[in-house]
């Protein structure tokens, strides 16, 4: 892996004209910066809710990511490229050489126009909010709904995947997350579950779960002239077949992990106008632990990852406990 980075480090190995290349990695993606576009190579690993480790899996979901991401962002995605490897390395380019990779291509995204850059600039306005409401709101209404995406609403399946954040963050408990920290948690969304299963069938009922974004914070919103929000999950479909109210509490509990309370109730309030939501509190409250308690998983996730450096890992520590102080305050 480490000599693909180095490779694709090189303008010379991308398609396209670039003076300069840049780097990003997530615990899932290598992520190659260049002047005009971007080409995200995903990591073979396996974490047992996504599996890259094929070749054949990583085409997939490179193409599933393009597919699904011309939801909210039709202009932004270009398409999957192959990553070629020959005597001289490994190339973007279209050259001879067995195919070792792929890459989804996807033009820059300016990163001043990003919600988070607005936000930390103090430059985020009532009309952003709009958009973004506007925005979320007419997507939820129209994404996908069907039988096989209703039974996701259901607390049994909910549970699928809050069973699986407590099972995987045991292991960073006393690093990232204090044992009665995440014992207090635990036993939170097991007491919410034996209580309030007419709940979510009644979210089911009023046709609220549907084909959503999964993964919406704000580093994936651009408020360019046309607001583009994009990388929503693409490696597995229960994570993205949810209540709508899941996917807008991640966004909500972003704004309140930067300290944007004033700004998460305004844009609660208008998307509660437009997506005709009302005495959803306490689920509400559910799914923003959920989301915190997920982000402060995959922070965790980082410290496994050998080609992430040590600074790196203890800046990821430091987001993880945040993250999950933010889920217990939720419950307080």
């Amino acid at each position: 892996m480490s000599t693909l980075i180095e490779d694709l480090k090189n303008p010379g190995a991308l398609p396209d004209f670039t003076r300069t290349v840049s780097v990003v990695q997530t615990h899932i993606s290598m992520v190659f910066v260049g002047d005009e576009f971007v080409y995200k190579v995903k990591k073979p690993v396996n974490f047992g809710f996504l599996d890259f480790t094929t070749l054949e899996k990583r085409h997939h979901y490179c193409q599933q990511e393009v597919k699904l991401n011309r939801r909210l962002a039709k202009n932004l995605y270009v398409g999957v490229l192959p990553v070629r490897r020959s005597e001289e390395g490994f190339s973007l380019r279209e050259t001879s050489g067995e195919i070792s990779d792929y890459a989804v291509k996807m033009k820059r995204i300016p990163q001043e126009l990003l919600m988070k850059s607005l936000f930390q600039r103090g430059e985020l306005t009532e009309e952003h909010l709009e958009a973004v409401s506007e925005s979320l709101a007419k997507f939820h209404r129209n994404a996908l709904r069907n039988t096989e995406i209703d039974r996701f609403g259901a607390p049994s399946m909910v549970k699928v995947n809050t069973d699986e954040n407590f099972s995987q963050v045991s292991n960073y408990i006393g690093i990232t997350i204090a044992e009665k920290e995440f014992n207090a948690l635990k036993r939170w969304t097991e007491e919410f579950y034996a209580r309030s299963e007419a709940l979510f069938l009644d979210r089911i009922e009023r046709g609220k779960i549907r084909d959503c974004h999964g993964d919406l914070h704000m580093e994936h919103i651009c408020l360019s002239e046309d607001p583009s929000i994009f990388d929503c999950i693409e490696f597995n479909d229960r994570f993205r077949y949810s209540d709508a109210l899941s996917d807008i509490a991640f966004l909500l509990m972003d704004l309140e992990y930067h300290r944007g309370e004033r700004f998460a109730e305004a844009l609660w309030e208008r998307y509660c106008v437009l997506a005709d939501e009302k005495d959803v509190k306490s689920l509400l409250t559910f799914y923003k632990v959920y989301r915190a308690f997920v982000r402060g998983k995959v922070n965790s996730f980082q410290l496994g990852d050998e080609s992430i450096d040590r600074e790196k890992k203890d800046i990821a520590i430091q987001t993880a406990k945040k993250y999950f102080e933010l889920a217990s305050s939720y419950i307080a």
